[in-house]
């Protein structure tokens, strides 16, 4: 089993991973960290569905996809933090003044759960944001302690997942999802890229 992941492009991918299920639906789209409150209350049906093709046009596109033999098996929101809500977000802060990239959305198909798929899509995602030219990668998971997360908030990630990929516990946050508090991990790609050149 190869689990390739590429650049969100596809429209039509994005759509079966996180499209709404009611084509009416002004819900998810995985768009309401990455546009503004009021467009994303605004946006609904055709339009909602037009806005994510034309940030999949965009460069960067509006994340990452994980495929399994061409078939879109899970997706992860990534883009600069900067063109992102949370650049003023008041709940998560901002650990200094590096023009990092965030990762806050994960979601797997059922059917496709616990095949690593989410740690493909994190790693994907440091890979992609690297090769970019991000000079940090950062998330918001939720600090469970190992507990169970209801998965409908799980979309965050878990620190663990976070910790699984090297990421590094870099702030807490005012933020609590599903009773669980979020922290915000850190990745920096920097150093990262110099110890690889050395090795």
């Amino acid at each position: 089993m190869t689990i390739e992941v590429r650049p969100a492009t596809e429209f039509d991918d994005v759509a079966t991973l996180v499209g709404p299920r009611k084509p009416t639906s002004n819900v998810c789209f995985c768009l309401s960290y990455r546009i503004g409150n009021k467009e994303n209350v605004a946006l609904r049906g055709q339009a909602r569905a037009d806005r994510v093709r034309e940030l999949c046009h965009q460069d960067p596109p509006p994340g990452v996809i994980a495929y399994l033999d061409d078939e879109p098996v899970g997706w992860a929101a990534l883009h600069p933090r900067r063109d992102t809500s949370f650049a003023r977000n008041r709940l998560i802060p901002h650990v200094d003044d590096l023009d990092v990239w965030s990762l806050w959305c994960f979601r797997v198909r059922p059917g496709f759960r616990k095949q690593g798929i989410s740690h493909a899509l994190i790693e994907g995602a440091v890979a992609y944001a690297r090769e970019r030219g991000a000079p940090a990668i950062e998330g918001y998971p939720v600090d469970n302690g190992g507990e169970k997360v209801n998965l409908t908030m799980a979309y965050v990630g878990t620190r663990a997942l976070f910790e699984s990929a090297g990421f590094v516990k870099a702030a807490v946050t005012r933020s609590v999802l599903d009773g669980f508090p979020r922290v915000l991990m850190r990745l920096d790609l920097e150093s990262s890229q110099k110890s690889s050149k050395k090795s």
